[in-house]
């Protein structure tokens, strides 16, 4: 069992556990350097025989969404069901409303999702341009938002197509959700003290955090959608509460990042914090080229500094 396990998010379908933790481990690394633990970092990363190294693995699920394996929603939005197409269209929507909000008033982005926002909630014009097209205006837009837009038109509304199928498959189908939960709760054992999350992961997280035998030092979520009201809060398993089990939970936010939601989730999950027991959360604004990449996360001080004091 691995005393650090990390829970990957959306689209890795093509990565694998090895190639994740060769990506994460030197920005976590880096972060208990900026902490000040540069000797724990060591224990870390770079990989190497020494008889105090730190076992940290990948819990991998991704290739639940590989193209030949899956079941349900693809990238195809013909293939959804209606509850499915429903969900995926709430969620981009959710998406615009942030980039809307967070962007600089008057700046493009925020022009663009505000039309494509108002548009998709007056019954009207939605009505008129059905769903199917609400749902592909919204990924276009989003597409065109600075950060992705770098990438080429294709590729970002890949993305989000990507995402949006990723989640919603997630979070409507059974098999999916048991088997992501399965490779998470395979690499946890009494020996574990910290799991490390991101994105769709952080959804992962949370629910085997509650399905745990063993008590677990440290929860982390980052870039998490768990606050998105209607469309993932609503549909956890269990509803939201503190896991019982958990001695920290740390949540980061990233202003910048659309994909996630809010990034202060103690309102909605701090109501039932056990005595013993402390949650905590972090944001920050850093735009950068892409502002939902794990590595700006798992850099940050904060992060160094939880997983230092769960090690301890």
């Amino acid at each position: 069992m691995a005393a650090i396990v990390l829970v990957h998010g959306i689209d890795n379908q093509s990565e694998s556990a090895d190639l994740i933790e060769s990506h994460w481990l030197p920005a976590l690394a880096g972060g208990m350097r900026l902490a000040g633990r540069g000797d724990i970092a060591d224990r870390l990363w770079p990989p190497r025989s020494r008889p105090d190294s730190i076992e940290c693995r990948a819990a991998y699920y991704g290739g639940l969404f590989r193209a030949p394996d899956r079941q349900g929603a693809g990238e195809d939005p013909r293939d959804w069901t209606p509850e499915q197409t429903i969900l995926a269209e709430t969620l981009a929507l959710e998406w615009l409303e942030h980039v809307a909000e967070r962007t600089p008033a008057g700046s493009a982005d925020a022009e663009q999702a505000r039309l494509a926002f108002e548009i998709a909630r007056d019954p009207a014009r939605a009505g008129a341009m059905g769903r199917g097209n609400v749902l592909r205006q919204a990924i276009k837009t989003l597409a065109r938002v600075s950060w992705v837009a770098n990438a080429g038109m294709y590729v970002a509304e890949r993305f989000f197509l990507t995402s949006l199928a990723q989640v919603t498959l997630y979070l409507t189908n059974d098999s999916t959700r048991a088997q992501a939960r399965e490779a998470v709760l395979g690499l946890v054992g009494a020996d574990t003290r910290a799991i490390i999350s991101h994105s769709l992961g952080s959804v992962v997280a949370y629910e085997c955090a509650h399905l745990m035998k063993n008590s677990l030092s440290l929860l982390v979520t980052l870039g998490s959608p768990l606050g998105l009201h209607t469309i993932v809060t609503d549909r956890l398993d269990p509803p939201p509460s503190f896991p019982p089990r958990v001695a920290a939970w740390l949540n980061v936010g990233n202003n910048e990042d659309v994909v996630a939601a809010e990034p202060d989730l103690r309102p909605l999950f701090a109501h039932d914090v056990p005595a013993a027991s402390r949650f905590e959360g972090v944001w920050f604004a850093e735009p950068g080229k892409d502002p939902h990449r794990a590595a700006t996360y798992l850099g940050r001080i904060a992060v160094g500094r939880a997983v230092i004091e769960a090690l301890a």
